[in-house]
């Protein structure tokens, strides 16, 4: 049974695009592999965990203004080997479909808008 797309925007809404949009990445040939590396291939493990409780808590600070959330986003992304354009431009894609998994089109196109002007961003920041 497919889940009711969400009308709104909230903690656990966020959670559950968050937790979408990971498994999608480790199936990919591209995005996957660095997070593999830095996280490992268990999705289920305590490392993924805390990595998926801290993005969400990143989103919810992004679209709710949500203050759990203490991090550098763009620290780890420093020194990653091999990242690349083509790899944020595949981060994009998926995360897009993870977010049309969860949200209705109106609900949605926040999050794309936000991690578009993020990505282009980071790979400014990353000289990509």
């Amino acid at each position: 049974m497919k889940e009711k797309l969400e009308d709104t925007i909230s903690e656990k809404s966020i959670e559950r695009m968050v937790r979408t949009f990971y498994p999608m990445v480790l199936e990919d040939d591209l995005a996957g592999p660095f997070f593999v590396e830095k996280l490992g291939s268990d999705i289920t493990s305590d490392v993924w965990e805390e990595h998926l409780v801290l993005i969400s808590h990143f989103w919810a600070f992004v679209a709710l203004g949500d203050e759990k959330y203490t991090g550098r986003p763009m620290a780890p992304h420093f020194g990653m080997r091999g990242i690349s354009r083509k790899a944020f431009e595949q981060w994009l894609k998926l995360f897009a479909e993870a977010v049309d998994r969860v949200y209705l089109a109106e609900r949605g196109a926040y999050f794309k808008t936000k991690s578009a002007d993020i990505a282009e961003n980071f790979m400014r920041n990353l000289g990509l």
